[in-house]
C-alpha cells in the first residue's frame, strides 16, 4: 500500500512496519472483512441522509445538494505532533490578528516596506469602511480555518488561510458522532480527545466578543444567506448547537444605534452576529445597494460599538494568496518568533521574474488565483493536459496580477476505503482555531478531506473530495 508520498500509517515510502500511532488502526483493518467494512461505509451515509447533511455545487443544475463521500477509516494524529500544529496554528492567527489591525490602522507594515502598499490598497478584499476602527479586543479573525499538508514525518505545511467566514466544522462534529456509532470498540482501545466541546467553545468565544453594554447576557445570532446558501446545511447544524437563533438579514432590523431581532414576544436586541454573509451584502447602505440579505444599518451600529461582527468585516484581504506569500515575515514582524508551520514556497506572478519562470515550469506547478477558492480557477500542471496548459499561460501572460504558483507537493497519504479495498489517498488537515478576548483554542483534530481519485491532488469537496475523522490520541 506504501507509494511515493510520505504515509500516515506506514511512514516514509520503503519504510517497514506501520508507526506506532497507527497500530491500533493497522489491528483493526486487519480483523475487518472488506464486505463489514463496506457495511460500515453504506450505514454512515444512511445517517448522514437521515440528518440531511449536504452542500450545493453551484452551477451543477444536475446536482443541487449531495452528499459529502465520507470515509470511515480515520486520519490519526500523536499528541506531540497536534502540540506543534497548536503552537503554529495559534501563533499565526495571532499574526494575522495583528497583520489586520495593523493594516486599518497605523500601517507599520506596509511603512517598513515588508508587504508592498499595492497588494492592500489595490486588494478586493482591504474594506475601506474599516479604516481606523477597531473590533472588541482588537480582535478580527474569531474563526480561522487553517488549510494544512503534510509532506513528511515533521514538515506541516499552510497551503491557505481562511479568515473570512471558513466552513466545514460540521462535518467534523458530525464525522466524529458517526464513528462513535460505528466503531465505538475503538473509542474504547484509544484516548481520542474529544471535538464535542467545539460548540460550547465558539458560544463562549462569541459571548467574549461582545460589546460591553450588552452586560452578563448577551444575544448572539447566526446570520446566513439562506437555504439556498451552499453551506447553510451547517448555518442551521450550528445555530441548533449552540442554542441561538438562526436569521436572515429581514430578520433584523436598527434602530437607535442598536440591533434588534423580530421575535414573537416584540423585538429583542443582538450584541454579536456570526455572519456567514460576506462582506458586500452585509450592509446595503454601505456596501452592494442591491443586497437583499443584508440589514440596513448594520455598519452604523458596529462604528457606534453597539454590536460585534465575527469575523470583523475586512478579513478577506488576510486570505488573499498573494498576502499569503508574506506570512514567515508578518509572522516575524508582529511576533518577533520563527514560524513554527511552514508556508508552501510561493512565487508572486505579478513580479516578471517570478512570472518567467513560472510560464517555463508550468507543467510542474500549481498556479492558483489570489482571491480563488473551493479548488476553482486553479491549474494542477502534472495533471494538466498541454491545451489547458497553454490557455493558462495566456492567462498568465495578461493578468499576472491575479494569480501565484507552487510547487507540487508530495501531500502525505492515508488508508482510505476503496472499493477494492484500503488504498492509499491523498489528504490535507483544516483545523479550526478559536480566538476572543478569551484567549485562542484549537479544536483537537479538524476536518481531513481526502482525494478520492487515485493520485489525485485536490481534496475540494465540491471538486470530488471526501472526509475523514481526526483523531488526536494521546500516549
Amino acid at each position: 500500500m506504501p507509494g511515493k508520498a510520505f504515509d500516515e500509517m506506514f511512514g516514509h515510502p520503503g519504510a517497514a512496519g506501520t508507526r506506532d500511532v497507527y497500530a491500533p488502526i493497522s489491528d483493526w483493518l486487519n480483523g475487518s472483512p472488506l464486505d463489514v467494512m463496506t457495511t460500515r461505509r453504506r450505514q454512515a451515509e444512511l445517517f448522514f441522509r437521515r440528518i440531511g447533511i449536504t452542500f450545493a455545487v453551484y452551477g451543477d443544475p444536475d446536482a443541487a445538494e449531495r452528499l459529502i463521500p465520507f470515509d470511515i477509516v480515520p486520519r490519526v494524529l500523536s499528541a506531540s505532533e497536534w502540540a506543534t500544529m497548536e503552537a503554529g496554528l495559534i501563533q499565526r492567527v495571532e499574526a494575522l490578528n495583528a497583520f489586520l489591525a495593523d493594516i486599518y490602522g497605523k500601517q507599520d507594515i506596509l511603512r517598513s516596506g515588508i508587504v508592498p502598499e499595492e497588494l492592500i490598497v489595490c486588494n478586493p478584499g482591504f474594506n475601506l469602511a474599516m479604516i481606523g476602527k477597531r473590533p472588541v479586543g482588537d480582535i478580527w479573525v474569531h474563526i480561522a480555518g487553517i488549510d494544512l499538508v503534510r509532506t513528511d514525518a515533521d514538515d506541516f505545511y499552510v497551503l491557505e488561510d481562511n479568515a473570512r467566514t471558513p466552513s466545514g466544522v460540521s462535518y467534523m462534529l458530525e464525522n466524529r458522532e458517526v464513528m462513535l456509532k460505528l466503531v465505538p470498540e475503538l473509542f474504547a482501545k484509544l484516548r481520542i480527545r474529544p471535538v464535542e466541546t467545539y460548540p460550547d467553545q465558539l458560544l463562549d468565544m462569541l459571548h467574549s466578543i461582545a460589546p460591553p453594554a450588552a452586560g452578563n447576557a448577551p444575544t448572539a445570532v447566526l446570520l446566513t444567506p439562506g437555504q439556498h446558501n451552499s453551506a447553510f446545511y451547517e448555518h442551521s447544524f450550528l445555530a441548533d448547537k449552540l442554542g441561538i437563533e438562526l436569521v436572515e438579514g429581514s430578520d433584523l432590523f436598527v434602530r437607535d444605534a442598536r440591533v434588534f431581532m423580530r421575535t414573537t414576544e416584540g423585538p429583542r436586541r443582538v450584541d454579536v452576529i456570526y455572519r456567514r454573509l460576506d462582506d458586500a451584502f452585509l450592509d446595503p447602505l454601505v456596501f452592494r445597494p442591491d443586497s437583499m440579505l443584508g440589514v440596513p444599518g448594520l455598519m452604523s451600529v458596529f462604528d457606534a460599538g453597539n454590536v460585534s461582527i465575527a469575523n470583523a468585516v475586512g478579513t478577506g484581504v488576510a486570505d488573499d494568496k498573494a498576502i499569503y506569500s508574506y506570512m514567515p515575515e508578518i509572522i516575524r514582524f508582529y511576533t518577533g518568533a520563527e514560524p513554527v508551520l511552514k508556508n508552501v514556497p510561493t512565487w508572486r506572478c505579478r513580479e516578471s521574474e517570478a512570472l518567467g519562470y513560472v510560464l517555463d515550469h508550468l507543467p510542474e506547478l500549481v498556479v492558483k488565483e489570489v482571491d480563488g477558492s473551493g479548488g476553482y480557477g486553479m491549474l494542477v500542471g502534472p495533471h494538466a493536459t498541454k491545451a489547458m496548459i497553454a490557455t493558462f499561460a495566456d492567462k498568465l501572460r495578461a493578468n499576472p496580477d491575479k494569480f501565484i504558483a507552487q510547487p507540487t507537493l508530495a501531500l502525505s497519504t492515508c488508508p482510505t476505503l476503496c472499493d477494492g479495498g484500503i488504498e492509499a489517498r491523498h489528504v490535507d488537515l483544516r483545523p479550526f482555531v478559536l480566538t476572543g478576548t478569551n484567549g485562542s483554542r484549537v479544536v483537537p483534530g479538524g476536518l481531513t478531506r481526502v482525494a478520492l481519485e487515485q493520485g489525485s491532488l485536490v481534496v475540494n469537496s465540491s471538486q470530488g473530495g471526501g472526509t475523514k475523522d481526526t483523531w488526536v490520541v494521546d500516549d
